[in-house]
């Protein structure tokens, strides 16, 4: 009984607009109380769970973005991308996809990607006549591609949850993540040959050799943290700090586009966001906690082994019911509330959890792009103006793009886990 009181408890306070981390705190705090356990043991909970290596590259992570999205940074990637998408019909879409996965693989964050490329393509797009749906839906559709490709903060996120490798799950983002590149770059080429759209000016040697030199600190970012990340140099939390660090450099000292006086400013937007994060994940980890312990888990995966499900079945369901959770909860929220739940079920199925995070995180794109919560068209309609029905429409191709891929790696696994084998064996 308590069970049901507390679901439907759950989807009251949603409804009513509370938000999310006093959900997941309040109801923790009630199942505690109702166990008869001590709240001193929840304050302990919480320091326990905050006693975390993993946990500590989040807010290093967050600040590392946050330098990246105000440092010039995306400027000096827009300009090398440029050189490689050379003189193409639709050429400014297909730069916006480059950038944003050389961009995605310092920042982790889809809603700083696409902040920071829509800020600076929307209005050059706008300036060429590319049509404003297409223009929106390429750069929204494009920074979700910040939470696929390594480092990345949901991938992050649900390593620490489900006690999974992290390294083995940035690894197993890499080539999903070129695929959606290359699926985007697809439809972009034979949508701005069938509407044509203009030619992209040509760039002189010069101005190529200038673009590649000056996008070389930028580039240097992914090159020394991923690198030190799978050399075994560095662990995750080291790499964060030396992504921090090295995206306050570059920013301050060679791009010169955050000022030393606005230093304290960056760095208090990053904690402002890092804190709302830590206190989501701590309030998800001790309702998580009570799951558990109440039995609820082993109670689904009980249910589930009565109802005979199998692997490609339970991962068709989870698909279903993270799609529709992704359309009214943010990102973070819907792992931290979904993959607790199901984790003993992927165990009992032997569904690898690597295979099962990049599942989640591709879910967790299409949430940033579906109404009503999608986050990065709320981002898009504020950077362009425009109606929020246009940059629905506009993302709407990319969103089957999305789906289709999906299928791809869930019933395609090595799609996800040839990466992390060859790396560090089965």
């Amino acid at each position: 009984m308590i069970i049901w009181l507390m679901l439907a408890l759950f989807f009251v306070m949603l409804l009513a607009g509370v938000p999310i981390y006093l959900v997941l705190g309040s109801l923790a705090v009630i199942g505690w109380l109702v166990d008869g356990v001590p709240l001193i043991s929840l304050a302990q909970q919480f320091a326990n769970e905050m006693n975390s290596q993993t946990l500590v590259a989040v807010p290093l992570f967050v600040i590392a973005a946050t330098f990246m999205e105000r440092g010039g940074i995306t400027r000096a990637l827009i300009n090398f991308a440029s050189t490689i998408a050379g003189r193409n019909r639709g050429g400014l879409a297909i730069v916006c996809v480059i950038a944003t996965t050389f961009f995605a693989a310092i920042c982790g964050s889809s809603v700083a990607t696409a902040m920071a490329m829509g800020t600076a393509l929307i209005p050059t797009m706008a300036g060429r006549n590319y049509p404003a749906s297409f223009s929106v839906g390429t750069v929204g559709a494009a920074g979700t591609l910040g939470i696929l490709i390594p480092p990345s903060l949901p991938l992050l996120i649900y390593g620490l949850i489900a006690e999974a490798s992290v390294p083995r799950l940035f690894l197993a983002g890499v080539i999903p993540g070129l695929l959606q590149g290359g699926l985007f770059v697809a439809y972009i080429i034979w949508y701005s040959r069938k509407n044509k759209l203009p030619l992209e000016d040509r760039m002189s040697f010069a101005e190529t050799l200038k673009c590649c030199r000056e996008a070389v600190p930028a580039l240097f970012i992914p090159l020394v943290v991923l690198g030190g990340i799978y050399t075994g140099f560095v662990t995750v939390s080291e790499a964060a700090g030396v992504a921090a660090f090295a995206a306050i450099i570059v920013s301050v000292f060679i791009y010169r586009e955050v000022p030393l006086r606005e230093i304290p400013d960056v760095l208090s937007d990053g904690i402002r966001q890092t804190a709302v994060i830590i206190v989501i994940i701590l309030s998800a980890l001790a309702f998580g906690h009570w799951l558990t312990s109440a039995g609820v888990t082993r109670s689904i995966a009980t249910m589930v082994t009565e109802w005979g499900l199998n692997a490609w079945q339970f991962l068709l369901l989870a698909n279903a019911i993270m799609f529709i959770l992704g359309m009214f909860l943010e990102v973070i929220s819907v792992i931290l509330i979904f993959v607790p739940l199901v984790l003993p079920i992927i165990s009992h199925l032997g569904i690898d959890p690597v295979h099962f995070g990049l599942v989640v995180v591709l879910n967790m794109e299409l949430a940033l792009l579906t109404p009503p919560v999608g986050l990065n068209l709320f981002i898009l309609k504020n950077i362009s103006g425009e109606r929020m029905a246009t940059v629905i429409r506009g993302t709407l191709p990319f969103v089957l793009i999305l789906m289709f891929l999906l299928l791809i790696v869930t019933f395609v696994p090595q799609i996800s886990l040839w990466l992390p084998d060859l790396a560090y064996g089965r």
